[in-house]
């Protein structure tokens, strides 16, 4: 999607757009996104590690970050590494970041998806850093 301003994207243009924000929405994935943008790729058994996630927590998003076409497999033997499938996905998480403190995490602050919210579709609190702690993108 490109931005445009003499033409303003609206319905099925921004639906790719949709997908891929809200493919990153879930603290879980966002975390296994963050991990593998930082430390290069990994085995499930290295997220589940790093994380302190369950293996079938960690395999189901990593399939739907690889059904989204966000992250690939590197078969070895009967293992597969598992990275960021673009370069540009890192970039995002950056601009998100970037986006954050300048407006002083301002989101946290939203009654819907805000960290105190009690929408079905909030973060997940404690996903991706200790607590009291800050998830650092890159």
């Amino acid at each position: 999607m490109t931005m445009n301003k003499s033409a303003v994207a609206t319905g099925a243009d921004l639906d790719p757009a949709v997908a891929l924000f809200h493919s990153l929405s879930d603290g879980t994935r966002l975390a296994i996104a963050t991990r593998l943008a930082q430390g290069g790729e990994a085995r499930v058994a290295d997220v589940m590690a790093e994380l302190g996630l369950a293996q079938s927590t960690v395999s189901a998003h990593v399939a739907c970050l690889r059904d989204c076409g966000l992250v690939v497999g590197r078969p070895v033997g009967r293992q597969v590494f598992y990275s960021l499938a673009r370069p540009e996905l890192m970039d995002l998480l950056a601009a998100a970041q970037t986006l954050l403190a300048a407006t002083g995490n301002a989101v946290a602050l939203c009654p819907t998806y805000g960290t105190d919210s009690k929408c079905c579709d909030g973060p997940e609190p404690g996903v991706g850093a200790p607590e009291g702690k800050a998830t650092v993108w890159r």
